[in-house]
């Protein structure tokens, strides 16, 4: 039992604000700067949908990097179901027996 034990927030260290890497604060600022430029370079605003679609670029960054329970962010996750969609899907055996299957296969 004298093993080393790593704090369960060990990684939040690293992270600005403990929550976001740098490239979640680029997508953030990014998303925000969009929506307040063509907040102030649009004409008076005083309908409803001309604000929600200037707000859609800040609507989408922070929707990308609000944290959720097992990832590290809704990006981080979507980035996860994209690639299990679209990697190999050939699973190819290397359990205990794998080095058996392989000499079935060749003495055949």
């Amino acid at each position: 039992m004298n093993g080393y034990l790593i704090p369960a927030n060990a990684k939040k260290g690293t992270l600005i604000l403990n929550l976001f890497t740098m490239t979640d604060v680029i997508i953030l600022g990014v998303g925000l700067a969009l929506s307040f430029l063509f907040l102030a370079l649009s004409p008076t605003t005083t309908d409803t949908v001309g604000v929600i679609l200037i707000m859609i670029p800040a609507g989408t960054a922070i929707f990308l990097v609000i944290p959720i329970a097992n990832y590290h962010n809704v990006r981080v996750a979507l980035r996860s179901i994209f690639r299990f969609f679209t990697e190999r899907r050939k699973f190819i055996w290397k359990g205990w027996c794998y080095h058996e299957y392989i000499s079935e296969e060749n003495g055949k």
